[in-house]
């Protein structure tokens, strides 16, 4: 496949291109900062610099046109509540339409394991933003017709990869899982048409990845 990785200089993204390209996917990883088109060409995908946050949806059809598969790995990193909606609210939601548009069906989202409308975080609380923009961004993507699956990790850890996980349908509650092995779910799902319209949520355990996301309701 074609698949066009958003955010696609984030700690999760340089696992995930070696893997997708490795698999014989063709990635293109759109990034913000054009001082990391080396690291990223080094993973093996090739970099497109572009800043979602500013592009409108016909802008971001155009960037999106010709992939198989948009991979949403995106985000504000925190600390600013404008941005933080302003990008993983209002951009992602934007990405969205501009798949539809580019008539592009398969669409993976990288949330967070307790991720929704009753995510339960206080407003008063420095995550309420984050965790309010990420409950209206993957609503918003139930509703389309896309391909969709939402992918709920625990905390990330800078762990090596195990390729075991256990997922919520499992009985799993938020614990933590290594970015490695976030990496090898989505290369997992993109790769398994059955995962899609499903929203996975997972620690490390003891499942191999594969089996794990296939058994998920």
């Amino acid at each position: 496949m074609r698949i066009l990785v958003v955010g696609g200089h984030g700690k999760v993204a340089l696992l995930l291109h070696p893997l997708l390209v490795e698999a014989g996917h063709q990635v293109t990883a759109v990034i913000r900062n054009p001082d990391h088109q080396a690291e990223v060409g080094a993973t093996g995908a090739t970099a497109t610099v572009a800043d979602v946050e500013h592009l409108g949806v016909d802008d971001l059809a155009e960037l999106l046109a010709g992939h198989d598969a948009i991979v949403w790995s995106a985000g504000a990193g925190g600390g600013n509540p404008a941005r933080t909606y302003a990008v993983d609210r209002d951009a992602a939601i934007r990405a969205m339409d501009a798949a539809t548009e580019a008539k592009i069906q398969r669409f993976v989202m990288v949330s967070y394991f307790g991720a929704g409308p009753e995510h339960g975080v206080d407003p008063e609380n420095a995550f309420f933003a984050y965790a309010d923009a990420k409950a209206t961004a993957d609503t918003y993507l139930e509703a389309t017709s896309l391909d969709w699956t939402i992918l709920r990790p625990s905390r990330l850890t800078d762990d090596p990869a195990t390729g075991r996980i256990e997922t919520a349908s499992q009985g799993a509650t938020a614990g933590s899982v290594s970015r490695a092995d976030v990496a090898a779910v989505i290369a997992n799902v993109l790769g398994d048409p059955a995962t899609a319209r499903q929203a996975i949520a997972f620690n490390n355990g003891a499942t191999p990845i594969a089996e794990a996301v296939r058994s998920t309701p």
